[in-house]
């Protein structure tokens, strides 16, 4: 990777991207155990089915899931799970090109965030152990040590994804998106307001090439 004056920015999407898959069900599987998981789909279905059929938006049926699979649970329990699904089922599921794309930005200095709709209770673990800087999400709320199951930010997917971005630049390096050097990986359409920020960017382990030059 060549030199580039100024900050230099790795976004990486996390499902489909780091990994090979969604992460979400098989975490909550891992927590709840199948008859518990099993439960809460049954509960959560129309939702579900509303979203398979694009009548009910992503985040509308996300949020009912996560009420119906972790309302009331504690905080310490769930972290225990994500401890443990960060060390036995992650590294099973991560994409080694992704990983050489992480390692080389790593290598060359670069900051590298997650940026992903994935919720925080386990992705600050997955953060923390792939090495990552900092970590930008969907947030659970806690209240008294339990999660109530609903989200304390939106949900970090598509134009949210850049809005998010554009918050924290400043955050971090006292610049905003256009004086950064943003690389950004990505597999689905909700990726690409992300990758369309970007300088330089990758759609499924490719070069995305239909992202213009900033400021053409």
């Amino acid at each position: 990777m060549s030199e580039v004056a100024g900050p230099v920015v790795a976004a990486f999407d996390f499902d489909g991207t780091l990994t090979r898959r969604d992460t979400l069900l098989p975490f909550l599987a891992r927590g709840l155990g199948w008859p518990g998981f099993l439960r809460a789909l049954l509960l959560s279905g129309p939702w579900m089915a509303g979203y398979a059929l694009k009548l009910v938006r992503n985040d509308v049926a996300k949020a009912r899931l996560l009420k119906m699979a972790l309302a009331g649970r504690s905080s310490a329990e769930v972290a225990h799970w994500a401890a443990d699904w960060a060390r036995h089922d992650l590294p099973r599921q991560l994409q080694d090109w992704a990983l050489a794309r992480l390692a080389q930005h790593r290598q060359a200095g670069h900051c590298c965030v997650i940026v992903s709709a994935s919720p925080d209770i386990y992705l600050q673990h997955a953060a923390r152990q792939l090495g990552f800087d900092a970590l930008i999400c969907t947030g659970l709320e806690v209240v008294d040590g339990r999660l109530t199951g609903r989200m304390s930010t939106a949900n970090c997917h598509g134009e949210e994804k850049v809005r998010r971005l554009k918050a924290w630049l400043p955050e971090r390096f006292g610049a905003d998106a256009g004086q950064v050097t943003l690389y950004a990986y990505g597999d689905t359409a909700g990726d690409m307001p992300m990758l369309r920020l970007a300088r330089h960017a990758w759609y499924r382990g490719e070069p995305w090439r239909d992202v213009p030059s900033r400021g053409e």
